[in-house]
Formats: structure tokens, C-alpha cells, sequence
């Protein structure tokens, strides 16, 4: 089976770098029979260079700025031994609504049904990796059955608004419970100013959820699928779905529906 290399972002944060350490875990754990490997965004080329032969790498990172388009590509460029597929970034895709879903649900004691929520990404210079956010929050809202407004903790004028502005905006529209749902993979300093957005609760990173992991699985197997020639490198945008589906109650069932 070809190894999968996982690429994060990377943190100095303790709490971050346990949170993605388990989310790899409930990667391996998926799939046992697959290498599975992790990589900062600093440390490609080494883990390349390490692995050689056929590799997928797929990117852990919610949208694609400018690590994606730039960074992984020269890394892998800089790994000629390595025959590299490179997946697209996780998001936007269903199975990262579901996660935040089951994420706010977890959050929401202290706010009741709020009426809208804000989803609080890392936000980018670059317009594409903030229209992918606003993608995944239109995909939330649709779940939801409420408002979602996209709102950007980093990125300057190409990222606006903030998540403070966005709560505003939202009550000032008569939305008197407004919740933040995080759009982070793990704790750091993005997610600890998520926290003074000002909404009636704020949930957890995406952490270690089951369907973040299941799409990791499926930006592997699109790759897998794609069959290129021997000696190439091939990078993909697509968010191919595989036709197989897990089935079952709760969050299973939630993934489900995303084949649905």
C-alpha cells in the first residue's frame, strides 16, 4: 500500500501539537493496513526523501493558501526520488460540516439554539483559500437550517469580516444568539482569539473527529484512484467522493448522509 503522508501546519502549542498527534491516530486507525506518516509544512522534503517510492500526500489544512499552492509543491519538486500524489486540501467538503456540526452541538449549553453562527477561520492573503471558507460555511448553513457568516482571525483586507464584526453584524440583523464555530483543525493562537469574538458560546476545534479523519481517507483514495503514470507527480484540486459509505447512528449516520 502506498504511504500516506499527512502535511499539518504545525504549532508551538502543546495543546495543538497533541490534538493533531491524535487526529493521526484516528487516521491510522481507519486504515491500519496503510503507512501513515505526518510532516510539518517545514519538514516535506525530509519525510520525502525518508519515504522515496510512490507516496500520497495529502494536506491538513482547511483551504488552499499559500502552503498549498506554494510550499508543498517546491517541497516535492526538492524530492525527486519521491513519486508524489498530492491531494487537495480537506476543505470544502460536507464531511468538515458535520464535524463543526457535532463540534457546536457540543458547545451550545450556554447558549441554547442560537439563531446564527459565525464560523471563525484562520483566514489568508490569498481571496481563494477565504472563498473556500465561505463555501464550507454555506455547506453549514444548509446543515444547519440557519444563518452562517464566514469570518476571517487573519489575512488583512482580503479577509473580512473578523469574527467580532460578524457577531455584531449578526445581532444587529436581530440574531440575538449568535455561536462561533471554529474552523481550526487544532488549539494555537488562532483558536485562543476565536475566543473573544463575543458569541454566546464558541466550540472546539475540529480536532480528532471521526469525519475529519474519514476525509482524509478520501483525499488519499482519489489519488490512489487517479493512477498516474510511474515517475510523475501529480497535484489535484478535485474533492473526489468514493462510493463506499459508513454506515450506522449518530456521527456514522452523519457521514453517511454526506453520500446521500
Amino acid at each position: 500500500m502506498m504511504p500516506l503522508l499527512a502535511v499539518v501546519h504545525g504549532t508551538r502549542d502543546p495543546q495543538g501539537t497533541a490534538t493533531t498527534a491524535e487526529l493521526l491516530r484516528q487516521v491510522a486507525r481507519l486504515r491500519p493496513e496503510v503507512p501513515v506518516r505526518m510532516a510539518s509544512v517545514d519538514t516535506v522534503r525530509e519525510a520525502l526523501t525518508d519515504l522515496g517510492g510512490d507516496v500520497v500526500l495529502v494536506p491538513l489544512l482547511l483551504g488552499a493558501g499559500y502552503h498549498v499552492r506554494t510550499d508543498i509543491p517546491r517541497a516535492v519538486a526538492a524530492a525527486p526520488r519521491a513519486r508524489v500524489r498530492v491531494g487537495p486540501p480537506l476543505g470544502p467538503h460536507p464531511l468538515l460540516a458535520v464535524a463543526l456540526e457535532d463540534r457546536l452541538a457540543e458547545a451550545g449549553a450556554s447558549c441554547g439554539d442560537a439563531s446564527a453562527v459565525v464560523l471563525a477561520a484562520a483566514g489568508s492573503t490569498d481571496p481563494a483559500a477565504n472563498a473556500a471558507a465561505r463555501a464550507t460555511a454555506r455547506l453549514l448553513s444548509a446543515r444547519l437550517g440557519r444563518p452562517v457568516m464566514a469570518a476571517f482571525l487573519h489575512g488583512g483586507a482580503t479577509a473580512a469580516p473578523s469574527p467580532a464584526a460578524a457577531v455584531a453584524s449578526l445581532r444587529k440583523a436581530g440574531h440575538a444568539d449568535v455561536a462561533v464555530a471554529r474552523y481550526l483543525l487544532a488549539p494555537g493562537w488562532f483558536a485562543r482569539r476565536a475566543e473573544d469574538a463575543g458569541g454566546c458560546a464558541t466550540s472546539a476545534p475540529l480536532g480528532a473527529h471521526e469525519a475529519v479523519a474519514q476525509l482524509v481517507w478520501e483525499r488519499y483514495d482519489a489519488q490512489v484512484r487517479a493512477q498516474p503514470a510511474a515517475g510523475s507527480v501529480r497535484a489535484s484540486r478535485s474533492g473526489a467522493v468514493s462510493s463506499a459509505a459508513p454506515a450506522g447512528t449518530g456521527t456514522a449516520a452523519k457521514i453517511a448522509s454526506c453520500w446521500a
